[in-house]
């Protein structure tokens, strides 16, 4: 099986667009089961190494999927390296307005806001662990706000949830210290407050899967996160996901993809 089929077909269409900013890429994608509702919500996150040229796209299938199986999801798109204003701080301040504008959104749309699981893939992965840590942060830290959403869980499909470890594996072609604005060492203030590494403990259930032949983001990095959460007591949860490699998380017809459905089961 091709796992660029995600990337290379194009998606079901969702059934709203909603703005969440005046930007042309602040909006997130909705799709919904059948039923009246309130459906329990997979906030999703695309990956792309944070990359302009990477979109939404190529998520719409496991979004569809997961509607199908009875989960509401709220896609996000978001600026990226190569627009206005992507990368830090743009692009995380675009996904935590994205996430909180669910808040007042869900009522009117039959959403559960107690259900609500976020999930990423690759970069999206550290963007949906983020949105998951960043209860963490204080007051006096940038990208702060006052009652972020609340989430029940988070999924991470071989995320980049270590973005000085990242930075370190030179992963993309130095893609990470291009998002950052530099070196951890460069801007460690940046990395203190973005990187869902130094955030932990997040407090909430997470469930990390990886795929063991994975050589766009090594597995080592969800293995590392992993180690410091349970040493901090926290319900970190690694599925290691033997043969397997970066795109099959996301590939809703890849003998992976069960595993990925059980893990947002298990969180809501």
């Amino acid at each position: 099986m091709s796992s660029m089929w995600v990337l290379e077909t194009p998606q079901p269409p969702p059934d709203a667009r909603i703005a969440y900013g005046e930007a042309p890429q602040q909006f997130t994608e909705l799709r919904k089961p059948k039923g009246k509702g309130p459906h329990p919500v997979v906030l999703f996150v695309h990956g792309g190494f944070w990359r302009a040229e990477y979109g939404l796209e190529h998520a719409g299938h496991l979004c569809a999927d997961l509607a199908k199986r009875g989960f509401a999801t709220w896609s996000v798109e978001y600026r990226r390296v190569g627009h206005d204003g992507g990368g830090f701080p743009g692009t995380l301040e675009d996904v935590a307005s994205a996430a909180d504008h669910l808040v007042d959104a869900a009522p009117s749309l039959g959403l559960d806001l107690t259900r609500v699981v976020a999930m990423g893939h690759s970069a999206g992965g550290h963007l949906a662990m983020w949105l998951a840590a960043r209860h963490r942060l204080t007051a006096r830290q940038p990208l702060y706000r006052d009652a972020p959403l609340k989430l029940k869980g988070v999924v991470s499909l071989a995320g980049v949830l270590d973005l000085a470890k990242g930075a370190a594996l030179n992963l993309g072609n130095g893609i990470v210290k291009t998002f950052m604005g530099g070196a951890p060492e460069q801007v460690p203030e940046r990395y203190a407050v973005a990187s869902p590494a130094a955030l932990q403990p997040l407090k909430l259930p997470q469930v990390l899967l990886h795929g063991t032949e994975d050589d766009t983001v090594p597995l080592e990095i969800s293995e590392g996160f992993h180690a410091r959460g349970v040493q901090q007591k926290d319900p970190v949860h690694l599925v290691p996901l033997k043969g397997a490699g970066h795109f099959e998380l996301i590939d809703p017809r890849s003998k992976e993809w069960p595993r990925v459905v059980q893990a947002v089961r298990t969180l809501r």
